[in-house]
């Protein structure tokens, strides 16, 4: 998967076919409301996804939610196309694992 930076154009275009997900700067984060210990099988399922695919988000586990932030790194923390990608698998394994989306 391309880790050159998106042009800003191409994000736009891309963010709506990811529902539930919005850019905050050069990442797109988004929340799913699931239980602690759902949230902990939920988080082992990305990792695993994650080795595969050598692209990874930053979590963060609360008792009721679970948020990924996802940015790559190694292109200057800016936004690629593997960023979308993960994001789609993110939501595949949110969906099996029956997370709701998360209303801030």
């Amino acid at each position: 998967m391309g880790k050159n930076p998106l042009p800003d154009e191409e994000i736009t275009l891309r963010l709506p076919e990811l529902s539930g997900w919005v850019r905050e700067g050069d990442a797109i984060p988004r929340t799913f409301e699931i239980r602690y210990h759902g949230g902990v099988a939920m988080i082992v399922n990305v990792a695993d996804v994650e080795r595969l695919v050598g692209h990874h988000a930053d979590i963060d586990l609360r008792w009721d939610h679970v948020r990924f932030a996802i940015t790559t790194h190694d292109a200057g923390h800016r936004l690629t196309a593997a960023d979308f990608d993960l994001a789609g698998r993110i939501d595949r394994i949110a969906a099996a694992h029956q997370a709701q989306p998360h209303n801030s």
